[in-house]
């Protein structure tokens, strides 16, 4: 059953959200990928964020870009942590989701990681936290993660 639900504003988002997919594929985590748009198909995204939490879903990771509504539309019809990532758009490169998604009213929360790759990267490894924290065996698999990736760093430049 996945338990983390990677959406997305457009199948184009897919060349920034794979990252996210990558990592929880890394570390062993269950998740589903959907095209969500907020201004395109709102009424699927009404249907996925309503109804996430009794499909199994612990953590919404939500990519968009441009005008970005995505992740805050999401969080506010949903009680799960939703983490948006920044999709770098061609008019600002990016600062224009990455202010729409992080510029949440009080009471709406969404995670805001950097744009682009390692905004991806970031929100799956803070949804394996999150998940983590109920689940020993992701914890360890997620500090053995984090080991390689220390033990991956050069001492030497050359």
């Amino acid at each position: 059953m996945a338990h983390v639900g990677i959406i997305m504003g457009s199948t184009s988002d897919w060349e920034t959200m794979r990252h996210a997919a990558e990592t929880l594929d890394a570390l062993g985590v269950a998740y589903e990928a959907k095209v969500v748009s907020a201004h395109r198909t709102p009424q699927r995204l009404y249907d996925y964020a309503t109804g996430a939490a009794d499909r199994g879903l612990k953590v919404i990771v939500a990519g968009a870009g441009g005008a970005a509504h995505l992740p805050g539309m999401a969080a506010s019809m949903t009680h799960l942590p939703v983490l948006g990532v920044p999709v770098e758009s061609k008019a600002l490169k990016g600062m224009d989701s990455l202010l729409s998604i992080a510029q949440m009213p009080g009471g709406i929360p969404v995670g805001t990681l950097a744009i682009g790759k390692a905004g991806a990267i970031n929100a799956a490894l803070l949804a394996a936290a999150i998940l983590a924290l109920g689940d020993p065996a992701l914890s360890q698999r997620l500090q053995d993660w984090r080991r390689a990736q220390t033990d991956g760093v050069a001492t030497d430049p050359a």
